[in-house]
C-alpha cells in the first residue's frame, strides 16, 4: 500500500504530519500531485482552535488543512475527459462531494497527493499554463476572494478607493482595482513594509494609519465630498475592510461622503460596536463579500499575465519537509505576510 504525508490540526497552536495511504482515483476522478499550497488566515484559525467543533457534543476533531493547492495530474479515470497526466492545475475547494477541501471538507490540499473528486475542467479544477509557477498559482483562491470583492464594490474607472489591510486579499483587491482601471486606489495599513508591498503592486498612495489621520489624508488624496447633511468628508467612493478590525468599518462609516460603500471581506472575530448613526449621516451602502461564488477561474488566466505582479506578495516559501516551520511563520503576529508551501520535483 502507497502511503503519503498530509498536514492536519494537532494540539492548539500546532499541526500534525501523518501518514495516510495514497488515494487510487475511481473512473470519475483525478489524482493531483501537488506543487505548492498557500497558507491562510483560516488555516491559521482552525490552529488556534485546535481543530474544528465537529465531534458529537461539539468537541474539536481534527481537520486536514490546506485549501490554496496547485500542482500536477498524474492520473485520470476513464471517465474524466479534458485532463490527461502532466497538466498544470489549480483547484476549487468548494468544488469537492466531500465538503470543503481544507475548510471541513474530508479531504485538505496540505498533503502530497489530492483526490480530485468527480474531476470536471472548469468546476473543480483549471488549467494553467506552464509558465506560471506553482507557488504564484497556489495564489488562485484567495485571489478569486479578492475579486469577488472587487465584483461586489461595482468599482468603476471613476471611482477613488480605500482598501483598508495590505494583507493578501486587501493586495489581491488593490491589484483586480486598478488592472479595472479605477481612477486612484490608496491602501491603509499599520506596518510600513505592506505599505511598500501596496506600492510596488500598483496602488495610487498608501496611509500609515497608525500616525496619520486616515480622513484629513483620504481629503488630500480624493479631495473634499460631502455627507448627507452637507458635512465634508473625504470623496472617496468606496472603502474596503480587507483588515478585519472595528476601527476600520468605524473609519469608514464616520468619513462617508453621501452615497459612499463600504464592502467588507475580511473576517470579524468578535461583535464589536459600529457607529450605525453615521451610516444614517452618509445613506453609506454595506456590502459583505464571501468567498467566490463565480470568480474562482475568472482569475485564472489574469494570474498567469500577470504573474510577476502577484508573485510579489508572496513572503516566504517553504519546503513540505519543514511545514511545521511554515504555520510557525503564520501564527507569529508580523513574521510572514503569505507563506506558500512548495513540494520538492
Amino acid at each position: 500500500m502507497a502511503t503519503m504525508k498530509s498536514v492536519q490540526t494537532g494540539a492548539v497552536g500546532t499541526v500534525d504530519v501523518i501518514d495516510i495511504e495514497r488515494p487510487v482515483p475511481g473512473p470519475k476522478d483525478a489524482l493531483l500531485r501537488i506543487r505548492a499550497c498557500g497558507i491562510c488566515g483560516t488555516d491559521v484559525a482552525f490552529l488556534h482552535m485546535g481543530g474544528v467543533p465537529f465531534g458529537p457534543g461539539g468537541e474539536m476533531i481534527s481537520l486536514p488543512l490546506g485549501h490554496e493547492p496547485a500542482g500536477e495530474i498524474v492520473e485520470v479515470g476513464a471517465g474524466v475527459t479534458g485532463l490527461k497526466a502532466g497538466d498544470r492545475v489549480v483547484v476549487n475547494p468548494q468544488g469537492a462531494p466531500s465538503g470543503i477541501i481544507g475548510c471541513g471538507g474530508a479531504l485538505g490540499g496540505m498533503r502530497e497527493y489530492l483526490l480530485i473528486e468527480n474531476a470536471v475542467v472548469g468546476k473543480s479544477v483549471a488549467v494553467i499554463p506552464d509558465s506560471v509557477p506553482f507557488d504564484v498559482a497556489a495564489l488562485n483562491e484567495p485571489m478569486a476572494v479578492a475579486r469577488h470583492c472587487v465584483n461586489r464594490s461595482e468599482a468603476r474607472a471613476t471611482d477613488k478607493v480605500v482598501v483598508f489591510g495590505a494583507g493578501p486579499i486587501g493586495l489581491g483587491a488593490t491589484i483586480w482595482l486598478k488592472l479595472r482601471g479605477v481612477k486612484h486606489v490608496t491602501v491603509a495599513d499599520v506596518m510600513p513594509e505592506r505599505l511598500e508591498t501596496a506600492l510596488a503592486v500598483g496602488a495610487d498612495a498608501v496611509i500609515d494609519s497608525s500616525r496619520e489621520d486616515v480622513t484629513a489624508r483620504l481629503t488630500e488624496l480624493h479631495g473634499q465630498g460631502a455627507n448627507a447633511l452637507g458635512q465634508p468628508r473625504p470623496d472617496t467612493d468606496i472603502y474596503i475592510d480587507a483588515a478585519g478590525v472595528a476601527v476600520v468599518a468605524n473609519t469608514a462609516l464616520q468619513s462617508a461622503k453621501w452615497g459612499a460603500k463600504l464592502v467588507v471581506v475580511a473576517a470579524h472575530k468578535k461583535p464589536e460596536p459600529i457607529d450605525l448613526g453615521a451610516m444614517l449621516r452618509s445613506e453609506m451602502t454595506i456590502i459583505a463579500s464571501q468567498g467566490y461564488p463565480t470568480e474562482i477561474f475568472e482569475v485564472t488566466e489574469e494570474i498567469a499575465e500577470h504573474q510577476e505582479l502577484f508573485a510579489r506578495l508572496i513572503s516566504h516559501r517553504v519546503p513540505f519537509s519543514d511545514v511545521e516551520r511554515a504555520f510557525e511563520l503564520t501564527l507569529t503576529p508580523g513574521a510572514a505576510e503569505k507563506v506558500v508551501v512548495t513540494f520538492d520535483e
